[in-house]
């Protein structure tokens, strides 16, 4: 498939500048380069950026819509962060998938080729969605680099199992029962998940699955080390991991613009620590955020934590220097 990538505005990558070639004051607008992934050299240490510009998913699951717009403000945001990460690490943007109007499975087609064409350049894909419709093109990129046999392992942070029923639709709450009923040599880790977001069908079906699960209650940054624990050992049974954010797993004082907002979500700490985890490990081959909704956010305060969970997700995929010198 010829994958249709719209080039990112150079308009979204600016910010203030302390200095013009003195990298260690640089920020995230001073390092991106805006290239075209066909022809682009391999990159070893380099993310790549993709956006995609999809909300079709969250619209036939009834959700609140304005996620198609995330990919550009959280673009905005980020570029104003300061750049942590060595010098013989790029950051580049490859541009947008767009859904052109509500063909959703020809988007995530789209994205998937454009994720396993980044990971063949020796690249890693930072995927800044859209609806969590944005996890199935996400999977299908990372399927594909690796091919059919290997294990591959997905873990998820959010308050939902999105394990819908597909037989009329697929959606932003259908895709992880999706991948799991077609692909044997796959399994399923959801941090965050809430007792009364999901029915108790939902349950039972993840259970069926063999999905595995932490509950919302459990999460807090004390107490970490179980969590920690459950998850590197998840990851140690595969061969490749991917991980997927939606911020409605995080707690609506944090993250007010979002599909659907929780007043007993995760406190943002958790959720970087959980970041910092899975991206220092070589197995993790990716990352993406999903269901940021600038239009319906509050002083832009769910895009700019969307951001810097993001930068962290970089920083540590790059690695970078996270914590102070103190620490």
């Amino acid at each position: 498939m010829n994958i249709l990538l719209k080039k990112s505005n150079k308009d979204n990558w600016s910010g203030r500048i302390d200095h013009h070639e003195n990298r260690s004051s640089f920020r995230y607008h001073q390092i991106v380069d805006l290239v075209n992934i066909h022809t682009t050299n391999p990159s070893p240490n380099t993310c790549a950026i993709i956006g995609f510009e999809c909300e079709e998913g969250v619209r036939r699951n009834n959700g609140r819509l304005g996620a198609a717009q995330a990919p550009n403000a959280v673009r905005s945001e980020l570029a104003k962060l300061p750049w942590k990460s060595p010098e013989t690490t790029r950051l580049v943007d490859i541009g947008n998938i767009q859904c052109d109007g509500n063909e959703l499975e020809q988007a995530q087609q789209q994205l998937g080729d454009a994720v396993a064409e980044t990971l063949t350049k020796e690249m890693t894909p930072i995927i800044l969605g859209g609806g969590h419709e944005t996890a199935y093109g996400h999977y299908l990129g990372v399927r594909k680099f690796i091919g059919e046999k290997a294990s591959l392992g997905i873990i998820n942070i959010d308050a939902h199992f999105d394990i819908r029923p597909y037989n009329e639709h697929s959606s932003s709450g259908t895709m992880f029962r999706q991948i799991l009923e077609q692909d044997n040599n796959c399994s399923y880790f959801v941090a965050g998940i809430q007792r009364y977001g999901n029915t108790q069908e939902l349950f039972d079906r993840a259970d069926t699955l063999g999905v595995t699960y932490e509950y919302e209650e459990n999460m807090h940054i004390g107490n970490m080390d179980k969590l920690t624990l459950s998850l590197e050992n998840f990851i140690n049974r595969h061969d490749a991991i991917f991980l997927t954010l939606c911020t409605d797993v995080l707690n609506a004082a944090f993250a007010p613009g979002v599909s659907a907002p929780s007043p007993f979500g995760l406190e943002p700490a958790v959720v970087r620590s959980i970041i910092r985890t899975v991206t220092s490990h070589k197995k993790t081959l990716s990352f993406d955020i999903s269901e940021v909704s600038p239009s319906l956010d509050e002083n832009n305060r769910t895009v700019k934590l969307g951001a810097y969970l993001t930068n962290e997700a970089i920083t540590t995929f790059l690695g970078g220097k996270i914590h102070d010198s103190s620490s």
